[in-house]
């Protein structure tokens, strides 16, 4: 896959738009060119004073489309309010370690990147330059029929 920066930055700098990110944040993209980075992007929020810096793996991203990992992570912006507020919850009404805070917490973090997700492939299928969405996650997942491997027989 070749990398074009100067149009991922074009994107980027759409996306910000798009979803009503910029005048009211300071948001940037960073490219990380580390080949033992194993995620394709990430963010880091600063709400004190709405900043926030976008990362994108360019060397090996596990998505094949960038585009649709900077939408998602710039959802992760546009609902930071609610997942603070959500990990809030969980982490006051739970001890941690134990077998509830885990199970809240897992399931608070599944949903949360469920929802960014989606979000971010309507958006991308409704606005997006590239409408192809990225299966490479899906290449490292076990078939249907591994899922059934060392199962024992209910019988």
């Amino acid at each position: 896959m070749e990398i074009n920066k100067d149009k991922l930055h074009i994107s980027f700098d759409f996306w910000c738009k798009k979803l009503r990110i910029v005048p009211f944040w300071d948001v940037k993209l960073e490219f990380v060119e580390d080949p033992d980075w194993k995620k394709t992007g990430d963010i880091k929020i600063d709400c004190d004073d709405r900043k926030a810096i976008v990362y994108l793996n360019i060397v090996n991203p596990k998505s094949e489309n960038l585009e649709e990992t900077i939408v998602h992570e710039l959802f992760h912006l546009k609902l930071y309010p609610l997942d603070q507020v959500t990990e809030s919850l969980i982490t006051a009404n739970y001890e941690e370690g134990t077998p509830a805070y885990e199970f809240a917490y897992t399931q608070f973090f599944v949903s949360l990147e469920q929802t960014v997700e989606e979000l971010a492939k309507c958006f991308l299928l409704e606005f997006g330059e590239n409408k192809e969405l990225s299966f490479g996650r899906c290449r490292n997942q076990k078939s249907y029929n591994e899922l059934f491997d060392n199962l024992k027989n209910l019988e």
